[in-house]
This record gives C-alpha cells, sequence and structure tokens, in this order.
C-alpha cells in the first residue's frame, strides 16, 4: 500500500517579485514579460523592446508602488494572502488525504518546481489556478509548463488543471456576499464598478474566451446583487502598450462616472482572487485619484476573496470531486 496522498493540490497565481526594490521587480518582470503567452508580439521585435526600453526603465516606478502595499502588509500581499489560503484549505481538508500548497507561473516557489516536489508525495496532482476566467495569457500558460515538464518525462506526472470556475455556483455566492458584506459594514455607494483585467484586444479576436467569460461573470453578480442596469458597470484595466485592449479602459471610465455626478464609486475585481498589486495600488491609489481629479468624492475598493471562508468553501468544492475518497476510508 502506497504512503503517498492521494492528492496534492496547488494554488497557482502568476507570482510577485522577491522583494521591492527595481532589481527585484526586474527579476520577476523578465520571465513574465518574455512569456509568449503573456506577449504575442514576434520575438525578435519583442526582445529588443523588453530589453531595451522596458526592463532598464518600467521596474522603478512599479517598485514604488510594491514599496508601498509591502509597507502596509509586511510584505507581498500576495504572498502572504496565498499562504493563509493554504492554511485555511489545508486544515479544511485535514480529514481526507489531501496536501495542500501553492505555486507561482513567474516567481518562487515556480510550479514546475512544485510539481517536481509534489508528485513524489502524492498520487495524483491537481493545480488550481486561481484565475476565475480563463485566458490564453494566465491559465494557458499553466497549461504550456505543465506540458513543458512532461515533454521531458519517461513517466509523465498525473497532472490536473481546473480551466476555469465563473460559473461555479459557490464563487457566485462568495463574490455577491463579498459586496453585500461591504455594503452592510460601508453602506453602499452610487455606482459599482466591475474591473477586470485586461487583455489585448487582439486576444479576444483571435478566440480567447476571456473577455465573455467577464461579461458573464458581471451578468451574474448584477442578477445575484439584484442591481438595475445603471446600477453597475464593466471595465478593464492595467494594459500595457499602445495596442488597443479590452473596453471600456478603467482609467478613462472612473473619469466619465465622476463626470455623470457619482460621488461615491465602489470597485470590485471579479478577474483577481488575492489583491495584489493591481488592485490595492492601481485601483485604490491611480484610479482612486483619477476619480476625484475628475469631480468624485470617494473610490472605494471591495477586497478580492483573499482568504474569506466562502472563498475556501469554494475551493474546497472545486477539489472534491478529484479527492480519492476510498483513501479516506469511506464508501
Amino acid at each position: 500500500m502506497s504512503d503517498k496522498a492521494s492528492l496534492a493540490v496547488l494554488l497557482c497565481n502568476l507570482g510577485t517579485p522577491e522583494e521591492p526594490t527595481p532589481a527585484g521587480v526586474r527579476q520577476f518582470l523578465k520571465p513574465f514579460l518574455s512569456d509568449p503567452r503573456v506577449v504575442e508580439v514576434p520575438r525578435p521585435i519583442w526582445m529588443l523592446i523588453l530589453h531595451a526600453f522596458i526592463l532598464p526603465f518600467r521596474p522603478k516606478p512599479v517598485a514604488e508602488g510594491y514599496k508601498g502595499i509591502w509597507k502596509e502588509y509586511g510584505g507581498s500581499p500576495l504572498r502572504k494572502i496565498t499562504q493563509s489560503q493554504v492554511e485555511k484549505l489545508q486544515q479544511q481538508m485535514s480529514e481526507n488525504s489531501v496536501l495542500v500548497d501553492y505555486a507561482f507561473t513567474y516567481g518562487t516557489p515556480g510550479l514546475v518546481e512544485q510539481i517536481t516536489h509534489y508528485r513524489d508525495k502524492a498520487e495524483r496532482v491537481l493545480i488550481l489556478p486561481l484565475y476565475p476566467q480563463y485566458s490564453c495569457s494566465t491559465t494557458a500558460a499553466i497549461y504550456d509548463q505543465i506540458g513543458k515538464y512532461n515533454l521531458g518525462q519517461r513517466d509523465v506526472a498525473d497532472v490536473y488543471v481546473i480551466k476555469d470556475y465563473y460559473r461555479q455556483s459557490l464563487y457566485r455566492k462568495a463574490l455577491a456576499e463579498s459586496v453585500d458584506a461591504f455594503w452592510q459594514k460601508h453602506g453602499r455607494g452610487d455606482h459599482l464598478l466591475m474591473s477586470y483585467h485586461g487583455v489585448p484586444q487582439a486576444y479576444a479576436d483571435k478566440g480567447d474566451p476571456y473577455y465573455q467569460q467577464c461579461l458573464d461573470t458581471s451578468t451574474n453578480l448584477a442578477a445575484d446583487l439584484a442591481l438595475a442596469e445603471g446600477e453597475h458597470t464593466v471595465s478593464f484595466q492595467s494594459r500595457l502598450g499602445k495596442a488597443p485592449w479590452l473596453q471600456p479602459y478603467t482609467d478613462v471610465t472612473v473619469r466619465e462616472l465622476a463626470a455623470k455626478g457619482v460621488k461615491t464609486l465602489d470597485v470590485i475585481c471579479p478577474s483577481f482572487s488575492v489583491d495584489c498589486l493591481e488592485t490595492l495600488e492601481e485601483i485604490t491609489e491611480e484610479n482612486g485619484e483619477y476619480f476625484t481629479e475628475a469631480g468624485g468624492k470617494t473610490l472605494r475598493l471591495i477586497p478580492c476573496l483573499n482568504d474569506s471562508a466562502s472563498h475556501i468553501d469554494m475551493m474546497a468544492a472545486i477539489i472534491a470531486p478529484f479527492v480519492d475518497v476510498q483513501a479516506t476510508g469511506q464508501k
């Protein structure tokens, strides 16, 4: 009888720098922006742009953003919250033969590193990408790394991947409850903005389902909150470069809403499962400033699901079908 666990679960997210310095950010951005899944520009052209214009200059201002949020959290909020998710999910799965840990597509601990480690400790490995909506620029990069790893293995690793979960009932419930809880504590704002991480428009044009999945997520959330059509807006943030990305853009939208008379704007970011630079700094600080400069009064970030009980329950429900019940002695 094998002494291995029946299943190892890896919560997988994009990653975070090791330190909030230009050198730390540069070390993180280099593999991230070198991935063809992230930037689909011909390699020779993109490598020239990356090494001549982006890596020499972008890390410094980005590091300043990281410094602010790291100071507040006592380290990387993405890493700290992810570690808490792992601890709480492991506790919830304690009666099953399941190991829980995390991995990053870029950064430490790396996905391949963790697969290599846990395939010796468990019969199977389940990757749960913490991206509710699938995109070729995020989840597909995970599939790529697994494929490249197994390509070099005579005995391939038994790895499963959750492609998306935006339709999962407990995800919908957790998302709606997070908004309700925020409103109960702080009062309801004048308008709800649902801001998603953007991707180039060309990706959607070529078949990436991400845009439609974001729209479906927003439709579901609006229905679950019983919002009227004019009470919410969808937008896309974090664009890079001059090529068109999914629209409307968040930075443009917050200004437009302020100009229309919205004074208190609540923002939720349903494509992010953990608060990070893009929510804590880009939304709260940058877009908060754009909003007030355009005539708004207060922009309020509704926290991501993070390590909330409803989020952990959702993860456990997604994992449940993969758990080997025979290993627990259950029938």
